[in-house]
């Protein structure tokens, strides 16, 4: 395997999230939601730093403001063990001390791909760089998941994962004859899981105002030149105010397999 260098993560952190709000009044962002005493991002965000990956460029819209505070009152105690000695706080670790943070205006309306276009100059030219949608949780292993991409020769990769629906598909005739049912997870598809590796090339593949995946990643793939990367362990979206619940539960009980960092 070879070394992975440090890589530029991208994330996509200013849409509405309509379906995570708790009600009419919720106004905080998606990514801002709480998993335990920590926002979404910050869970995200301490996902790639565990695996080196430092710098950071979010690409900010709906509640730039509230992502913009959180970082600048940053409290290091909240998640970190300290002394106090003489009336000073002496932390005994640090989350964001090494972290680069770059906060850019990417519009509130605008597309995924729009969202990209927009931070390029950010990237300073690198030739791969991370992208994240900063909703989704995982435990896949990242350095291995950039390896197999390099390996690929591919132009971009994406995690892919198997459905989590729990519905059922249904077979039916044109009478309405029922021939078989199926549960969804247990169909031949993957999902997009939302973690991505990026070459400099998708920049060419992004029309104004695009998309990322249908513009982008469509084009590569007609052409066999964008990987998937299987992921069958843990993947867990927080795109409904349910499933963000689900992950604050899971971290209250001390299931977090998504907190590779805190792995001895």
């Amino acid at each position: 395997m070879k070394v992975i260098e440090p890589m530029k993560v991208v994330l996509f952190c200013g849409g509405y999230g309509m379906r995570m709000r708790g009600g009419s009044d919720d106004i905080v962002p998606k990514p801002m939601q709480l998993v335990g005493p920590r926002p979404l991002l910050w869970h995200v965000m301490r996902y790639y730093a565990h695996y080196g990956h430092k710098e950071f460029v979010l690409c900010l819209g709906y509640g730039a403001e509230h992502i913009k505070n959180f970082f600048l009152s940053y409290q290091e105690s909240a998640s970190n063990d300290f002394v106090i000695r003489n009336g000073e706080v002496e932390l005994l670790s640090s989350d964001i001390s090494d972290w680069t943070i770059t906060f850019v205006d990417t519009g509130v309306e605008s597309a995924i791909g729009e969202r990209l276009r927009r931070v390029r100059e950010h990237l300073d030219g690198d030739e791969y760089f991370l992208a994240n949608y900063a909703d989704v949780l995982t435990d896949a292993p990242l350095d291995t998941m950039i390896d197999r991409f390099h390996a690929s020769g591919a132009a971009a990769s994406m995690m892919v994962v198997p459905p989590q629906s729990s519905f059922h598909c249904v077979d039916v005739s044109p009478t309405g004859e029922v021939k078989d049912i199926v549960p969804v997870a247990q169909m031949p598809l993957w999902e997009n899981g939302g973690y991505f590796v990026l070459s400099q090339e998708i920049f060419d593949l992004l029309p104004p105002g695009g998309d990322l995946v249908a513009d982008a990643c469509g084009t590569l793939a007609g052409q066999g030149r964008l990987f998937g990367y299987q992921h069958l362990g843990f993947w867990k979206p927080a795109d409904t105010f349910k499933e963000r619940a689900e992950l604050d539960d899971a971290y209250r009980n001390g299931t977090r397999p998504w907190m590779v960092w805190d792995r001895p």
